[in-house]
This record gives structure tokens, sequence and C-alpha cells, in this order.
């Protein structure tokens, strides 16, 4: 399935609480439907190399409405109430048309 639509979001977790906000985010992997189903065809959870509060979602979707779908649903609504509980500061957010790029191992590093 190909990703016709991009989202990013960077959020600072309360001090020392970068762990939690990453096993939150990443809680959304776990046969909860929210990442899990077939609109959905990348979900990355990073973190700054420099602070582990602030942490880095990229998701690509098979349409922009799939994911406006997906986060107007009840779990999603649910899983933003516990990140604000986490989260500093305003999260910042961008749309994104994706263009191409790899997913999946390959040759090897």
């Amino acid at each position: 399935m190909k990703a016709t639509y991009g989202f990013r979001a960077t959020m600072t977790a309360l001090p020392g609480r970068g762990d939690e906000l990453v096993a939150l985010l990443l809680s959304a992997t776990r046969n909860t439907g929210l990442v899990t189903n077939t609109d959905c065809v990348l979900y990355l959870v990073g973190r700054s190399a420099s602070n582990p509060d602030v942490v880095h979602v990229t998701e690509g979707w098979t349409t922009q409405a799939a994911h406006a779908a997906n986060l107007a649903s009840p779990r999603a609504q649910a899983l933003v109430v516990e990140l604000a509980s986490l989260v500093t500061g305003e999260a910042r957010y961008q749309d994104e048309v994706p263009a191409g790029g790899k997913l999946g191992a390959g040759g090897g590093a």
C-alpha cells in the first residue's frame, strides 16, 4: 500500500519522562486498532539524540481522510488525553506529501 499523506509530530516530555512518552506512543502499535489498520503504512517513534525527552512521531497513511478518521476515533482521543499528561509545552505538527523512500530490511549496513 502506498502512503499519500504523511504526518510528523515533535513533543517534549516532562523532565525525565521521555521513556513513558515513548512507551505510550508505542502502545498504539499493539493491537489497539490505532495504527494497526491497513491505512497506516508507517508509524515510527524516535527520540532526539541530544535530549531523550524530545520525541518524534512519523506517520504515513494511505490518505489524509484515513488519518483524520483514525485521529477522531475514541481510542485515539483517549491516547491524546494520556499524552497531554506527559508532555510539556506545545507539540509541533507537520503535514507532508510522501515522495518516496524505503521501508523494511535491505542489504545490510
